[in-house]
């Protein structure tokens, strides 16, 4: 019997490592080594697409304008810095955006062109090192241990990678530079825009200690507002507690609590990330509230997501369904099966499965998404899906 369970949004990749490595030794005894001799590079593109329309377009420099559609349903995508000082951010309502800042310059997107960039950036990465992991079109982690520039710092690296984006592509870009990934990703984050920050070994602690546990990577709203309620709003207070104590309120999440708190994250930079879902959503123009209306977008969308499958290769055993309400509140229900999903009519079948168990609200849904999880060759039940949406 297909088994329907809740999704948890935390990052595959993190539960996987510190599951895997706490598996290896007894909780009463945790020894875990914390090693430094990485140089770790985080690269984080400043306000990309924004960025790259501001290059393109002389007239949009200085000027504050917003990627995404200005009417009807839309969403920002990204927004320039000029815009960011009215409130104007990522993922907002595109009519919420024009409020805040009346003189709002809406553009269209162009993904094709981003990805053209992105891969122009990536071929300036490679430069200095083929130990490239991706996390998204305008980020990624390099390893520089060993680097082809022979740049005894990974600041340095840092300093060189800045220089050929902004010289050869006109860009900025923002760098962190530790000696693991949850480090060098803090710091890409603390002086943006433009921003190069360094957190060495003896100084991990120092900086950490000054850090909201909502900067920790893999803590969303809602492990958030449990470390709160525990009062545990900083990482000495995270200390505190004992790797048995962290668990029994958090799960697995607590060894990652655990160890981030004391600047520990082992993790290896992978060249490849392995694809763990494929997926596809539908925006409506006005928010559907009639259940036949949400079943012909489910259509739709199973026969989108047929298509990605097959064209992906991706093989998977869960499926999810988001509904996203009229006041933008984001529910997700998934399903299990033991064998790959790939049919449209296997997935419109589970798809009206799982909307059949969830609340439409009076005031209708703006938007419906189907996403496909769980590789067949490599299912591990404790680990937690990444869903779509943001944090917890």
């Amino acid at each position: 019997m297909p088994s329907i369970m809740p999704v948890f949004c935390y990052d595959e990749q993190i539960l996987h490592f510190f599951l895997s490595f706490s598996r290896r030794m007894p909780i009463e005894t945790p020894l875990f080594r914390n090693d430094t001799h990485r140089k770790i590079v985080h690269v984080d593109m400043d306000a990309f697409y924004a960025s790259v329309e501001q290059r393109d377009r002389p007239e949009l420099r200085g000027r504050p304008i917003a990627v995404g559609h200005a009417d009807g349903r839309g969403v920002v995508a990204t927004a320039s810095y000029e815009a960011r000082q009215f409130g104007v951010r990522s993922a907002m309502p595109s009519s919420r955006a024009r409020q805040l800042c009346p003189d709002l310059i809406f553009v269209e997107g162009r993904m094709s062109h981003y990805k053209a960039v992105s891969a122009e950036i990536h071929e300036i990465f490679r430069r200095f090192t083929d130990v490239i992991e991706p996390i998204s079109i305008d980020e990624a982690f390099l390893d520089v241990t060993e680097n082809k520039a022979g740049l005894t710092l990974g600041v340095e690296v840092a300093k060189a990678i800045k220089k050929a984006i902004r010289t050869e592509l006109n860009l900025v870009a923002s760098a962190g530079v530790s000696y693991n990934k949850f480090l060098a990703k803090v710091a890409s984050d603390w002086r943006k825009p433009d921003g190069l920050c360094t957190i060495h070994p003896d100084r991990a602690l120092s900086f950490i200690d000054q850090l909201p546990v909502e900067a920790f990577w893999g803590v969303g709203p809602a492990t958030a507002k449990r470390l709160h309620e525990l009062g545990l709003d900083s990482a000495p207070k995270i200390r505190a507690l004992s790797l048995n104590e962290l668990i029994a309120h958090f799960g697995e999440m607590g060894s990652i609590l655990y160890q981030f708190s004391r600047g520990i994250d082992n993790r290896s930079v992978r060249p490849e990330r392995i694809r763990k879902s494929v997926g596809c959503e539908e925006t409506f123009e006005e928010d559907i509230r009639h259940r036949a209306l949400l079943e012909d977008a489910l259509r739709r969308l199973a026969e989108e997501l047929e298509g990605r499958l097959a064209r992906s290769g991706f093989r998977g055993s869960t499926l999810t369904l988001k509904i996203r309400h009229y006041d933008f509140t984001t529910r997700t229900r998934s399903i299990s099966v033991g064998t790959a999903i790939t049919d449209r009519r296997e997935i419109l079948r589970l798809a009206d499965e799982l909307l059949d168990g969830a609340t439409i609200p009076e005031r209708g849904v703006r938007l419906l998404g189907l996403t496909v999880s769980t590789p067949v060759d490599e299912r591990q039940p404790l680990l937690f899906d990444l869903a779509a949406l943001p944090g917890d």
